[in-house]
């Protein structure tokens, strides 16, 4: 469709989501409505947030706060900040400049430990310092340069303002999420129906400045808010709300990752004060559909997959027509986004996890959906899995060199759930075709198509790390799951991506139906024995949640648990609690994994019987002593 009028789009990214890099959902919107003719831009309101309140007006406006406070009742944080604010004042310019890569020469004096004023954040380095005195810095992370060094420093500088503007301004914040339990799982639209009809705190009130002057930059007619999370729910009816209160005409639309999960019975009127519509899924589809609904060239019977009120009452529209291929969906632009002012943070041990935070990454997809989609946990059931669409490796090359020529930067994040091996082949036979150097990471299946060879191209390719799901280690229970691979498959994988030179991430879980205390203990020793052959190096235990789209919410009784009864639902709606007849404590265990996983990712504790790290009594594992090993020997 070629558009008949100027209709001007904006895309917001609402607070919070990354810091360190865009998200890409407003990249990808932008170029595929430039690439059908559409005048289309995108603003990034959350860290325009960020770099508003943490500026030396942001931290005076939160010291006039804090000073309400009385002294009796004031924390240790807000008594360091008000302590040393004139010294704040005149470090946060330096320090965000230096996280923005801005200033790196002030680097020097951020590590002396002399300039930045150090609050209660900067108690968690003398956790690190080891018997004989030595730097905490080192054993934390070795020997990192002073680059490094002081952007940690500076990170912890930044959370301690956090920790002030919470606790004085507003409890609801946090660098990558706002006020998320009012959206998380809420059956009702009432809890944020009281924060929105509260008095704005001075985060909101910031939040409204910044809207309308991104929206007087730009005089949309139309405003795309992408909702990823629940931490992001918030902000984004705040904005809609600003947009509505000023310019009633403008149409405000509601889509992204969290809509497409938890709106999926929607019935709630009152979402509709502050948005018009509300799409479904992919939204290249249902936005040509409703931009053609404007302009008058389309009925709303014919809407695609999209909410609306009409007459007081929610009604849903689908024409059902197919989605735009994943190869015609355009390249996505950065175009308008200050990718020289996100900040570079580095505050994580994992290093998986650092490279969430750390560094500015051209989010791109391999292939849309999943190839495999069969994981009992996974959302299965829903179109960004279940769908699946790949696109030629030489298309996938040409978007990269036209992001590289657009951002000059060389750095992708490939954000499929699972990028498919024979796509990741084809990827790196083009980009050595074309001699183009590239670094890249991103999210796999452990399944024997990863050969060592395979392993070695990738990496040649420009890959530096991936990360995958060992869940619960445990190969009875991934046979439940349907997992597709087994314990001693895994051991190979990623022992050949880590001879590859590649970082390897494991995503592990507990708590899963029927899981034991065995189980979870024997779990533990197979991810012990991993660390300890140098098969992978970062991992992350989390607890399952059961969701109501996937196959275990599903069908419960295969798995061998009861749903608890959920309310009416009206708003949102994905966790449902079970109940398990197996009993476990899942919460003590989970303390016990959490900290052996950090301990093995320094090495520590690699031969150390594991229950030592749990706090109760637990059986001995049933796991052979050297089972990766002589996996690994078989291959």
């Amino acid at each position: 469709m070629t558009p008949a009028s100027p209709r001007r789009i904006l895309s917001v990214i609402p607070p919070m989501t990354q810091l360190n890099t865009p998200y890409p959902s407003t990249a990808y919107l932008t170029g595929f409505l430039r690439s059908r003719g559409f005048d289309a831009v995108q603003e990034d309101i959350a860290l325009q947030l960020v770099l508003k309140l943490f500026s030396p007006a942001g931290l005076q406006a939160i010291h006039d706060k804090v000073q309400a406070v009385p002294a009796k009742k004031r924390s240790p944080s807000l008594h360091c900040f008000a302590e040393n604010f004139e010294r704040y004042l005149a470090t946060v310019t330096p320090a965000i400049a230096f996280l923005q890569g801005r200033d790196p020469s002030i680097g020097h004096r951020i590590c002396g430990r002399n300039f930045l004023p150090e609050g209660p954040r900067f108690a968690s380095l003398d956790v690190y310092i080891d018997d004989e005195g030595g730097d905490p810095l080192a054993w934390a992370f070795g020997s990192l340069g002073v680059q490094d060094r002081a952007r940690h420093l500076a990170t912890l500088f930044l959370n301690d303002l956090a920790d002030v503007l919470r606790e004085a301004v507003d409890a609801r914040f946090e660098f990558v999420r706002y006020a998320e339990s009012l959206a998380r799982s809420q059956p009702t639209f009432e809890p944020l129906a009281r924060a929105l009809a509260a008095a704005p705190s001075l985060v909101d009130q910031t939040l409204e400045k910044l809207t309308l002057q991104a929206v007087d930059r730009s005089n949309p007619q139309t405003v795309l808010l992408s909702v990823p999370f629940p931490g992001s729910v918030y902000a984004a009816f705040r904005i809609a709300q600003s947009i509505k209160a000023r310019h009633p005409a403008i149409v405000t639309v509601l889509g992204g990752g969290w809509v497409n999960t938890e709106l999926r019975e929607l019935k709630e009127p009152r979402v509709f004060d502050y948005f018009d519509y509300v799409t479904l899924d992919d939204g290249e589809q249902p936005i040509i559909a409703l931009l053609e609904h404007l302009d008058g060239t389309r009925p709303r019977l014919n809407l695609v997959r999209t909410y609306t009120r009409v007459d007081g009452q929610v009604r849903y529209f689908n024409s059902s027509e197919p989605d735009v291929p994943f190869a015609e969906v355009g390249t996505p632009t950065w175009d308008g986004l200050p990718l020289d002012r996100y900040l570079s943070l580095l505050d994580m041990l994992n290093p998986m996890h650092r490279l969430w935070s750390d560094g500015r990454w051209n989010k791109l997809t391999v292939a849309h959906g999943c190839y495999w989609k069969k994981c009992s946990f996974c959302d299965v059931s829903l179109d960004y899995i279940g769908r699946y669409d790949g696109a030629p490796a030489e298309l996938l090359v040409d978007r990269i060199e036209e992001i590289i020529a657009e951002t000059g930067q060389t750095g992708f994040h490939f954000v499929d759930e699972a990028a498919p091996p024979k796509a990741l082949k084809s990827l790196a036979d083009e980009l050595q075709k074309r001699n183009r150097s590239i670094s890249w990471w991103g999210n796999i299946r452990f399944e024997k198509s990863f050969t060592p060879e395979l392993c070695n191209q990738l990496a040649d390719s420009g890959c530096i790390a991936v990360s995958g799901g060992l869940e619960v280690a445990s190969d009875r229970l991934l046979k439940l799951m349907k997992k597709g691979v087994s314990v001693d498959q895994v051991a190979r994988v990623t022992k050949a991506f880590s001879e590859a030179g590649v970082l390897v991430h494991a995503y592990l879980m507990y708590g899963f139906p029927t899981q034991t205390v065995q189980d979870t203990v024997d779990a533990l020793e197979y991810v012990r024995q991993l660390f300890a052959e140098g098969c992978i190096q970062s991992g992350f235990f989390h607890r399952f949640a059961c969701t109501v789209h996937s196959p275990v919410g599903l069908n419960p009784a295969e798995y061998g648990i009861k749903l608890q009864p959920l309310p009416p639902i009206t708003f949102a709606s994905n966790d449902v609690e079970f109940i398990d007849p197996t009993g476990v404590d899942h919460n003590s265990l989970g303390k016990a994994l959490n900290k052996a996983l950090y301990n093995y990712m320094h090495g520590i504790g690699l031969d150390e019987d594991v229950r030592a790290w749990f706090n109760e009594r637990v059986p001995k594992p049933r796991v052979g002593r050297h089972f990766i090993a002589k996996a690994l020997s078989s291959r």
